[in-house]
């Protein structure tokens, strides 16, 4: 079993292609493609280019995830939580950036600021029933948002 593809990429970014920075990474990381430092002022929203764009085959998506190291040390995030890039987008792969924190962080030109994940995805069929009481009964129920009895 082969647990690899290939993904077609246009590089306009100026900095090496994307890519594992260990045999057993999942995520290879995007770099900012952008011309000046970038400052993220605290509490605000910004889009923030790779360069990268990428041509995934139908049933992958490639996903991008904020780094553990910019979000534990700075509190910048991903406001979108994971970003799906589906296979027929063809447009660069920007990175909705947040500064959780009250002091400003400035990204640098070819900064790592996300990682981009290869996943498959499945396609779902839907088969719509009549009432909430169709759905057959599970121990859970309709609780949620703490409900699921695990503490």
């Amino acid at each position: 079993m082969s647990n690899h593809i290939t993904l077609r990429v246009y590089n306009n970014s100026g900095y090496p292609l994307p890519a594992y920075q260990s045999k057993g990474a999942s995520g290879m990381d995007l770099r900012a493609a952008i011309s000046d430092p970038m400052v993220l002022k605290p509490h605000r929203v910004y889009r923030v280019p790779t360069g990268i764009y990428v041509e995934c085959p139908i049933g992958y998506e490639v996903q991008i995830r904020a780094r553990s190291g910019l979000a534990f040390n700075h509190g910048i995030t991903l406001v979108n939580g994971i970003g799906t890039v589906d296979a027929d987008y063809r447009g660069e792969i920007c990175v909705i950036m947040m500064n959780l924190l009250d002091e400003e962080y400035t990204i640098q030109p070819g900064d790592r600021i996300a990682q981009m994940v290869v996943a498959e995805t499945i396609t779902a069929a839907l088969s719509e029933v009549k009432s909430e009481d169709d759905l057959k009964p599970t121990q859970r129920g309709a609780g949620g948002f703490g409900h699921s009895g695990l503490k």
